[in-house]
C-alpha cells in the first residue's frame, strides 16, 4: 500500500510536459513503478512502468481465469467421474499408467 509521501512523489504537472521535460519525466519509471499527471491540480492521466504494466495485465488475466473456473465449477456442481470421461476418451488405466509425467510451466 502507498503511503502519502510516495503518493506525492509520484505526482507529476501536466505543465512538465509543455516544458519539454517528457524525457526526464519518462526516465523517473525506470525507479518508479508509476506516476500520477495533474492537469488544474486534479488527477488526469496515470503513466505505468512497462514491468508495473506487465505485472497488472497478469494479474487481471488470473482473476478472468479464476472467475471462469469458478463459474465452471459451479455450473457442474457435481462433476463427471473420471470413469466416465476415460470411457468416453477411449482411455485405459493401463494406457494412462505407461504414459511419462508432463511438467507445466
Amino acid at each position: 500500500m502507498a503511503n502519502a509521501a510516495n503518493v506525492l512523489n509520484s505526482l507529476v504537472p501536466i505543465t512538465q510536459f509543455n516544458r519539454g521535460q517528457a524525457a526526464r519525466i519518462f526516465d523517473r519509471l525506470h525507479t518508479e513503478s508509476q506516476l500520477v499527471v495533474l492537469k488544474n491540480n486534479q488527477p488526469a492521466a496515470v503513466i505505468l512502468s512497462p514491468a508495473e504494466y506487465q505485472r497488472l495485465s497478469e494479474i487481471e488475466e488470473d482473476y478472468l481465469l479464476l472467475r471462469e473456473a469458478m463459474e465452471r465449477l459451479e455450473a457442474n456442481s457435481a462433476g463427471t467421474p473420471m470413469e466416465d470421461v476415460m470411457e468416453e476418451l477411449g482411455i485405459t488405466e493401463e494406457e494412462l499408467s505407461a504414459t511419462e509425467d508432463v511438467i507445466i510451466e
